[in-house]
């Protein structure tokens, strides 16, 4: 999962054309959200959720445990950050590379660690919305992926996904472990309880660098960035809106006009 500038905020970008990530708020991807939703909907309909964890897992500035503490107050159990400020400026590419590693740090096919069974993502992030960082992510674990899928069903290790498209709607099958993405259909994300609330400060965060899950600080950050952002361009300021006055009831014929001038009718 993500922690991006809060939409709503004053986002700026860096001389460097990165997106300014210390002077706007920042929370949890609200796409990535859902995938936080779905991933525990699982595990509650488990026949023992007790053997089933959650582990979220950012990439991001010292500021992006917020993110992960979001994801442990709606239920999440376990909670890992890679902090490391050679990872600023990356790309998706190596976005990918340091999640994949994180991953395979944390359990994974060749043992050790905590294994895990299905990874679990946002269909986009927020700011970025690439949507394929999931795909890349698959790609270096060697797992097979389903995507964007607005509804998931389990059965042992078989998952079950729809996947809604413009003029038809995909059932497509696969056995954990995979890798999965979940749309905003896939289900409402839950608001985190007071019990919830106060549970993850029980919860632990372990804070990773690059050096504790084996990538070179070469491979990331701006330099190493397969993409660059040539130009940016602030939006201009908003202008007047026209303001239709009704008078003697020429307020509708005023308001159709305008709007038939738009090309809006």
């Amino acid at each position: 999962m993500k922690y991006v500038p809060d939409a709503t905020g004053n986002r700026r970008f860096q001389h460097d054309k990165t997106v300014d990530r210390v002077g706007v708020d920042g929370l949890l991807s609200e796409l990535d959200e859902y995938a936080v939703e779905q991933a525990l909907q699982i595990k509650e309909k488990a026949g023992s959720p007790d053997d089933v964890e959650v582990t979220v897992l950012c990439v991001g500035p010292e500021q992006a445990v917020d993110a992960v503490r979001k994801a442990l107050q709606m239920g999440a159990d376990r909670g890992v950050h890679v902090q490391d400020d050679a990872i600023a400026g990356s790309d998706a590419i190596a976005t990918s590379l340091v999640l994949a590693k994180a991953v395979q740090w944390g359990g994974g096919a060749d043992g050790g660690g905590m294994p895990y069974d299905l990874v679990m993502c946002g269909m986009a992030s927020t700011d970025g919305s690439m949507s394929v960082v999931p795909a890349m992510l698959a790609e270096r674990l060697s797992l097979p992926q389903l995507t964007l899928a607005s509804k998931i069903e389990m059965q042992g290790v078989e998952v079950r996904i729809q996947r809604d498209g413009d003029v038809a709607t995909e059932v497509v099958d696969g056995a954990m472990p995979l890798v999965v993405s979940v749309t905003d259909q896939s289900g409402e994300a839950r608001y985190p309880s007071f019990k919830g609330i106060m549970a993850a400060k029980q919860k632990p965060v372990e804070i990773l660098t690059l050096s504790d899950i084996g990538v070179d600080a070469g491979d990331v950050g701006l330099s190493a960035a397969w993409t660059a952002v040539e130009e940016t361009t602030e939006r201009p300021p908003r202008e007047a809106g026209e303001i239709v006055k009704d008078e003697e009831g020429s307020g509708a014929r005023a308001l159709a006009d305008f709007l038939a001038a738009q090309k809006f009718i």
